[in-house]
């Protein structure tokens, strides 16, 4: 948290400060035996980087939790037992922060509050039925007294928002002032609230105003069936029956955003889309993990789009009385935020939303079920001191190497390394040498190890040091070609009569200093009398691990994360598994215009005069047009295909692979044929997105 607000703090208070940022929200541990609930309170310090907050390095903590009460329906609308709840919260919140109030006001290292989880206290003058109408100020302590003197309670709620008759927890603390700490929180309010709530259920509004109830359940049987048809990636969570499910998660939103624009394509007005474009772009970049001038540029332009095109939805019939929504309205208050607490993704509330399932939830499980709570506290308690405990031992070199070779190391029959690349510590959050990754590159060792036992896991953060990406084969070879293969019998198997003379030509490249994806590489054309021979035998991988930076997402603490990239006959007993990827053709542009667009079918390698070259047997997209698609904001890509239809094919070094894409169909006005599958949707279309709202890295690549 290094904005305005902060600095104007340091400068007022002339010591260190330290802002602490609080977040609390209810979860729920079991629904099948009884709904159990919790209401965790967590904390966390505004000086830790946002890096550390999304790579989960323990940033946030476990302050508590709070009561929930319960009562019987007559009296749970009862006014006396609503105002009792209410300032129970808050009390409670004071006296859980009141060993820190010496502390604000000692002028040694000094500590004020920020929250990050909006509640429904009202920080601006707007009415609450003109929320977008004009341009109102923030309210403030004074204001909220003045008001609370001078009306009723159901004045002060009806008109201004105000619930006047409990003391905020925030007046027990100096500098701590309710209407100036809220700051903005993307899941609930962009992905959760704009999103989910608003378009997407106009959205279905529309649809079965303007169509009749059976011309309406088939279009959204029809948008069910398009999202089930997105293809496999690493971290996208599957909807095997489209959006139709009752309990929604925050991840549950995410995932449907990344692929619900193409979905509904076709079958709404354009104007919708773009309405749907400008609101993703606008979550994506108040997302970055640095935002700068430009950023708030970009970001203000989206919501004057945004707001630009949403009227389709008034003009329609879908909102006919406007848009007077706070979650909306809150949109425009971003960019004056962001300048006051910084980028929102250290201060989104999907961090304390993880920290419910390694805090509360697996805690619970644990548990004897009987009194859990006390478990709980305990346990936290036990976890927090060891994972300091760890911490103070690795940094006075006591997890060094292990104890036959500190015994070793002491009898002189050893010889002590002292270089950090080569000895890691082996903490739970700290990186060890993975040997597919190559030697600049680590994963974490428990994650690693789930990886070889379990197949599904397809991507998470790395802790390592941070490149821009780095793409190397999968440590292990293919369980179906554990044995080396020769290349003419491998083209026989896998129907590419082909493969060797590609080999050849790739080979040639290398041997001359030439690009391995250059068009005479690519189109399958050159001298086919200077080939060289492959007498070698080639080995085969199933898969390749693309390592990337990319901060914004959930990463490691470096921002790196990788994931793992298939070409497999046979996935998970079922068909074949073969991933899109994109190849950087020219690093001098920026943007799409530097990458084409490729599907791997083969991962392979092989020597050369003992030289050894990591290679992938791919099919060719091409760009469809100059420039991205005007309603979605997505490039569009098509096969490339030679005239006799067969695909443009070429092996290409693993160095030109950047990362893994992500590739929807182009639905367009057609219906998609209900037998059609998910593993099927890379060969049944003609045209396809580059979907760049997949991750924030591909958002930031892909544009």
């Amino acid at each position: 948290m290094s904005s305005d607000w902060c600095w104007k703090q340091a400068d007022l208070i002339g010591s260190m400060f330290v802002p602490i940022i609080l977040g609390s929200d209810k979860t729920t541990v079991s629904v099948a035996t009884g709904h159990n609930q919790y209401w965790p309170v967590y904390m966390s310090i505004g000086n830790i980087r946002n890096n550390v907050q999304c790579a989960h390095r323990n940033g946030v903590v476990l302050l508590g939790f709070l009561a929930i009460l319960t009562t019987d329906k007559e009296s749970a609308k009862d006014a006396h037992f609503r105002k009792f709840r209410r300032q129970l919260l808050h009390s409670s919140l004071a006296k859980m922060l009141e060993s820190l109030k010496p502390g604000m006001t000692t002028p040694e290292v000094h500590c004020s509050l920020a929250s990050f989880k909006t509640g429904a206290q009202s920080i601006y003058t707007a009415p609450a039925d003109g929320l977008d109408n004009g341009t109102y100020g923030r309210c403030s302590r004074d204001h909220t007294e003045v008001l609370v003197e001078e009306f009723e309670l159901g004045v002060l709620w009806d008109e201004y928002g105000l619930v006047g008759d409990i003391v905020p927890f925030t007046n027990y603390f100096p500098r701590a002032d309710i209407h100036e700490l809220l700051s903005p929180d993307i899941l609930h309010q962009l992905i959760k609230g704009a999103f989910k709530d608003h378009i997407v259920t106009w959205v279905h509004k529309y649809i079965k105003a303007r169509y009749s109830e059976n011309e309406a359940n088939i279009i959204l049987d029809d948008i069910d069936h398009r999202i089930a048809l997105a293809p496999s990636f690493a971290g996208l969570r599957r909807f095997p029956e489209g959006r139709g499910f009752k309990q929604w998660m925050g991840d549950d939103s995410k995932a449907l955003m990344k692929v619900y624009m193409p979905a509904i394509e076709g079958h709404v007005p354009p104007e919708m889309v773009l309405t749907l474009q400008a609101l993703i772009d606008f979550v994506y970049i108040a997302r970055r993990n640095i935002i700068d001038s430009n950023s708030l540029n970009v970001l203000d332009d989206a919501l004057e789009r945004f707001h630009r095109h949403r009227e389709i939805f008034e003009i329609s019939g879908v909102r006919p009385n406007g848009f007077n929504l706070p979650r909306q309205h809150s949109l425009i208050h971003y960019h004056k935020m962001i300048r006051s607490f910084g980028a929102p993704n250290g201060l989104c509330s999907s961090i304390t939303e993880s920290k419910h399932i390694k805090a509360v939830k697996e805690l619970w499980r644990r548990s004897s079920w009987f009194e859990a709570l006390n478990q709980m506290l305990l346990t936290n308690q036990c976890l927090d001191k060891l994972a300091a405990s760890r911490i103070d031992f690795a940094s006075h070199g006591m997890l060094r190497g292990t104890c036959l070779s500190y015994i070793l190391d002491k009898l002189g029959l050893n010889t002590p390394v002292h270089n950090a690349e080569v000895i890691q510590v082996r903490l739970e959050d700290e990186p060890i040498d993975i040997p597919h990754l190559g030697h600049n590159n680590h994963v974490n060792a428990d994650l690693e190890a789930d990886a070889d036992q379990d197949a599904e896991l397809e991507g998470d953060a790395v802790a390592g040091p941070m490149v821009i990406a780095h793409v190397d084969l999968a440590k292990k070879s293919g369980e179906w070609s554990t044995k080396r293969i020769y290349a003419d019998l491998l083209a026989d198997q896998i129907g590419e009569p082909e493969l060797t003379t590609h080999i050849q030509r790739f080979l040639h490249d290398q041997l001359h200093h030439s690009d391995s994806n250059s068009e005479a590489s690519k189109s399958g054309t050159g001298s086919s009398s200077a080939l060289p021979e492959l007498y070698e035998k080639i080995t085969l991988y199933t898969s390749a691990i693309a390592t990337f930076f990319t901060p914004s997402d959930v990463s490691g603490i470096g921002g790196m994360r990788y994931e793992r990239i298939h070409a497999v006959d046979t996935w998970r007993n079922g068909p074949g598994q073969y991933d899109c990827v994109f190849i950087s053709t020219d690093p001098t542009v920026e943007g799409m215009r530097g990458f084409d667009i490729a599907q791997v079918r083969l991962f392979f390698s092989f020597k050369h005069n003992g030289v050894h070259y990591p290679c992938a047997f791919v099919h060719w997209f091409k760009h469809v047009h100059n420039s991205p698609d005007e309603n979605t904001g997505m490039w569009v890509v098509e096969p490339e295909t030679r005239e006799d239809g067969t695909r443009f094919a070429s092996v290409i070094h693993l160095d030109c692979i950047f990362r893994a894409a992500h590739l929807m169909p182009v639905f367009g006005h057609e219906f998609v044929p209900t037998y059609l599958s998910y593993t099927q949707t890379l060969d049944a279309f003609r045209t396809y997105y580059v979907n760049k709202y997949i991750d924030h890295q591909a958002f930031e690549i892909a544009w």
